[in-house]
Parts: structure tokens; C-alpha cells; sequence
């Protein structure tokens, strides 16, 4: 029976014992045993029937055993460059394995300590001698978006990462470095920077990017990199567009995955969790005074905040990602989302994943909103940290694992989140102003709509500000034609006709928009308006109600 080395490890199946640097490390048996037929197929992949056969014959046992014993050991190994996951196959130990003959009882002469000088590098310092992958760029429009791809798994998955980022000062972190690695290891991982933070182009602080406009940029970045369909990962502010996103292109979205993410950033009397309004403006005070610092770190990964190590890797990250404006101008920005009224449009396979501690976003922003995602998978880990990759990551990547290698592709989408555009005049639209109607769907990228019994219904848009911007121009055309118009806009699921047309409430939600609309007006309920954060545009309350939403009337269209 041989002994075997790799790095600081030394592993002696006769005597049952691992060791790093000379010092016993425990370990369950079946743990030891995996550990024990991965490394002596350095190398090989090794099949989960094979594995679960040989630890546990004769017996059935679910594959979650095997996953949870991996799981033990890659937080044992403290690195993810050991053990690797070969998708919709199994796994295999990576690392350059030492072997030779192990020492019994009574042969305690032979000394197979791996040699010290020179000593292999600690996981953290693998991590941080890697290079980040090669960033390139994609472009929406007259913007630069930044974006890499590693990992050559079967699907495609898009991480989307919360508030600011730097693509390449990811890799400088250890523990983000190997959260990204992992996740890498089944999939073909694509990663992206927002317009205005990281590495994309800088923008305007009055034109930071909506939800609306980070879907287009995410269009642009799966376009370039000829994904079709991809599985979503948001943290944190990241969650609400990917959750967006999900909703208005289920035929681009394998699956959904959020982790630490919220429906609404302010307390509302039905949302008693997130922080007011005087809170956020304390917050927004700390960004102004403290911008170059640690900002955020205590609730954020309060497991590291006393790490001078990773205060300085998280002050340092907050620079490259934003300026002080930009941050505070997105903070601003984001404490408007809300996607209450889009969570319930979510058709594709989903799972939320929250630390019961988050001490960022409370536990109960995450049940909320799997609450009201339709048959969503919710799972809730121990653990104060914010931040997925501080902390225990490998129970929250097992998970994901899990989930997203079983993913199937599934039929095409029956419903869809669109935003419908419905126009009415005094009597009925003439010719000449039917072709500005259609010009002006067309200049904003909406679709000619068929509602059966809607003739009123003009467009479907996958973006409610393109919309309203649709909705404004042409009220202003008929102004200037010497005629008037009323615009009514509603957001919200689609059933998807044979003949390519919409059906369904939210279609029936608009006309009743259109009758309570004034002349010369472009009126939008209240899931319109949420959704539109950041825009520029501006709404007046308006009396009354359709289907218990509020109704807005536009006052400003920028």
C-alpha cells in the first residue's frame, strides 16, 4: 500500500491518517475513503455510479451522500484545485500527486513528509498568482461592456455580481477567485461589468444604467459570446434584473439563480424589512465621507471585517469599481427597485439561496421573495455574511451545482412580461398618423401587437422606459398634428397566442389603463413606474385604480 503527497498534504491510506505539514487532520471514514480512491486516480475521472459503488456497496445510497462527503472534503483541502467536478459525470483529483510506499507500524524508519524547501504555495497564494481570464468587450449601442468567460462546461452560466464591480480585481481575492473557479468547473462561466462601474465604459452619473438597460447590456454580452441560453446567478442587487430578465425572455434563460437578494430596497408597509428612507440617507452620508475605505464591510462579511487582508482587497475593490459619485448615485438609484409585481412572471426553474445571519439583507427578504417566485427552490444556510463567496461558499456552490447541472431544456415558454402600449383618439387614428404610430414603435424597438377584441392595443415592448419614451413621443406628435391622443402602459405576464399575438390579464389590465387615461396623456400603473428606477422619468399620482394598482400619470419622459 503506497502513501501519497500533494502540496502540504501527506496521506497515508495504512494508517488511515492525513496530515498538513505534519499535523493530523480528522476526518469522517467514508470522508477518508473518498479522499483516498480520488487521489490514488489522480488524474482519471471518476464516475458518482463508480464511487458510490465503491463506498458503499451493496447498498443504495443517494447521490447527495456523495455530494456532501465532497463537499467536506474540498473545506478540508481549504482550496478548489484539488477535487473538480466533471459535469454530468462525476470527479476528479487535479493536483500532482507524490506516491511511494507507505510506512507501516513497524516501519516507522521510512520518513515520507513531503520535503519543506521548497514548500508548494498555500491555496491562497495559488489564487493569488493566477491570472484573471482575458477581458474583452461587448458593445450595446455607443457603450463598451466589459466581460470574461472561463470554463468550458456543458451550459452557460451568467454570474451577476451586486452594486459595484471590477472584473479583474475579482481575481485578487482568494476566496472570490475560488468561488469563481468552482463555478467555472461546471459550467462555461461568463462574467460582466455594468455599464459605468469596473472596466465597461464610464457613464454619466444622471445615466447610470436601469434594469432595463443592464438586460440589453447582458444581451449584448451573451450575444457576443454566442450564448443562446444561459442560467442566471444574481447577488444581491444583482438578483432583481436577473430576475427581469427571466421574466421578459424565458426562451434566453435556462434557469434562475438568486443568492442574498431582496424584492424592494426601502421598508414599505407590506416589505417591513428593508431599511428607511432615513436610514438609506445615513448610508448614502457613509459613502460621501468614507469612499475609499472599507465601506459596507461590517454588514457585508463581517467573518473577515477584522482581516486587514481583506479590508484592504474590499476598499481597494470599491475604488476600481466606482467612483465616490457613481456610488453614491447607484446606491441612490437601486433603493428605488422594486420587483414585486415581476416575480410572480418567473417561469423558468429557480432557486434562491440566503445565510439566516445576513446581516446586509435579512433572512426575510430572501423567503419573500421565493415566496413569490412560482415553485421555486428555497434553501436557507447558516452563516452572517453577505457575501457568497465569504464564509462557508462550498455549501451555497454544492447547491447550485446541484441544481443546474439537472437542469433540462424545457418547452418553449407559454408566458412572457411585456410591457403593452394601448392609444386611443378622439375618433380613431388616421392613416397619416397610423405611420407615425408605427415609426415610432419601431425607433424604440417594441413589436406590432395582436390582441384579439384590443384594437386599441398598438405595441408590446420588453422595456417599460422604451415604452413610456414610445408612449410620449407619440402624444407629442398628435399635439403637434393638431390632434390628441391617450396612451395607457401596463406591465405584466403574457400569454403567448398561435398566431404570435398576447392574451391573458395584464393585455386586459391595459385597456383598463387606456379608459381611465386622460386626453393628451400617457398613464402607466404602478409596476410600470417601479420598474423604470433610475430613468429619468418622472410620475404624478392620479385617483383611482385598475386591478388594486395605482395609477401614475407620466409628467416627464427624459
Amino acid at each position: 500500500m503506497s502513501a501519497h503527497s500533494f502540496g502540504p498534504y501527506h496521506l497515508n491510506p495504512r494508517e488511515r491518517s492525513l496530515r498538513r505539514d505534519g499535523k493530523v487532520m480528522q476526518l469522517a471514514p467514508k470522508t477518508f475513503d473518498l479522499l483516498c480512491l480520488l487521489v490514488e486516480s489522480a488524474g482519471k475521472a471518476l464516475s458518482k455510479e463508480k464511487l458510490l459503488g465503491q463506498l458503499w456497496p451493496d447498498t443504495f445510497v443517494e447521490e447527495a451522500n456523495l455530494t456532501q462527503h465532497v463537499s467536506l472534503l474540498r473545506k478540508m483541502l481549504d482550496d478548489g484545485v484539488y477535487i473538480e467536478t466533471v459535469p454530468k459525470f462525476g470527479y476528479r483529483f487535479a493536483a500532482p500527486v507524490r506516491t511511494a510506499p507507505a510506512a507501516g507500524v513497524a516501519d516507522a524508519t521510512l520518513d515520507l513528509t513531503p520535503p519543506q524547501p521548497p514548500k508548494p504555495p498555500a491555496a491562497a497564494s495559488v489564487a493569488k498568482l493566477e491570472k484573471p481570464p482575458e477581458t474583452r468587450y461587448a458593445r450595446n449601442g455607443g457603450v463598451n461592456i466589459a466581460y470574461q468567460v472561463i470554463g468550458d462546461g456543458p451550459i452557460d452560466l451568467v454570474f451577476v455580481m451586486g452594486w459595484v464591480s471590477h472584473l479583474e480585481y475579482f481575481w485578487a481575492e482568494p476566496s472570490f477567485a475560488r468561488f469563481l473557479r468552482r463555478l467555472s468547473s461546471f459550467s462555461r462561466l461568463i462574467l460582466f461589468d455594468k455599464r459605468g462601474t469596473g472596466l465597461s465604459d464610464r457613464v454619466p452619473l444622471d445615466a447610470l444604467p436601469t434594469l432595463e438597460q443592464r438586460m440589453e447590456d447582458l444581451h449584448a454580452v451573451m450575444d457576443a459570446v454566442n450564448c443562446n441560453k444561459a442560467a442566471l446567478c444574481g447577488v444581491s442587487e444583482g438578483g432583481p434584473m436577473s430576475a427581469l430578465f427571466a421574466a421578459t425572455y424565458p426562451d434566453r434563460t435556462l434557469a434562475l439563480t438568486m443568492i442574498g437578494t431582496y424584492a424592494r430596497r426601502l421598508r414599505d408597509d407590506d416589505y417591513p424589512w428593508g431599511p428607511t428612507l432615513e436610514q438609506r440617507a445615513m448610508y448614502l452620508d457613509e459613502i460621501e465621507r468614507s469612499w475609499g475605505g472599507p465601506v459596507g464591510i461590517e454588514d457585508r462579511a463581517p467573518s473577515k471585517a477584522a482581516d486587514p487582508e481583506f479590508r484592504n482587497w474590499w476598499a481597494t475593490y470599491l475604488r476600481m469599481g466606482a467612483s465616490p459619485g457613481a456610488a453614491r448615485a447607484l446606491t441612490k438609484m437601486n433603493a428605488e427597485i422594486d420587483v414585486r409585481s415581476v416575480l410572480p412572471s418567473v417561469r423558468v426553474p429557480s432557486l434562491i439561496i440566503h445565510r439566516t445571519g445576513d446581516q446586509c439583507l435579512k433572512v426575510e427578504e430572501g423567503r419573500y421573495v421565493a415566496s413569490l417566485v412560482p415553485n421555486a427552490r428555497y434553501v436557507e444556510f447558516p452563516g452572517d455574511d453577505h457575501l457568497p463567496f465569504v464564509g462557508n461558499q462550498d455549501e451555497i456552490i454544492d447547491e447550485m451545482e446541484e441544481f443546474l447541472t439537472g437542469v433540462r431544456h424545457g418547452e418553449e415558454p407559454e408566458r412572457v412580461l411585456a410591457t403593452i402600449l394601448f392609444v386611443q383618439g378622439p375618433d380613431t387614428v388616421d392613416a397619416r398618423l397610423r405611420v407615425q404610430l408605427d415609426r415610432e414603435v419601431n425607433w424604440f424597438r417594441g413589436q406590432r401587437l395582436n390582441a384579439p377584441g384590443h384594437p386599441e392595443a398598438l405595441a408590446s415592448f420588453d422595456g417599460p422606459a422604451r415604452a413610456i419614451r414610445c408612449a410620449s413621443a407619440i402624444v407629442e406628435h398628435a399635439r403637434r398634428a393638431g390632434t390628441s391622443v391617450r396612451i395607457g402602459l401596463h406591465t405584466g405576464e403574457c400569454d403567448k397566442l398561435p398566431d404570435g399575438g398576447l392574451g391573458g390579464l395584464a393585455v386586459e389590465a391595459g385597456a383598463l389603463v387606456l379608459a381611465a387615461t386622460p386626453a393628451n396623456e400617457v398613464a402607466v400603473t404602478g409596476p410600470v413606474r417601479d420598474l423604470v428606477a433610475g430613468s429619468g422619468i418622472t410620475f404624478q399620482p392620479m385617483d383611482g385604480t385598475v386591478m388594486d394598482w395605482r395609477l401614475f400619470r407620466v409628467l416627464r419622459a427624459k
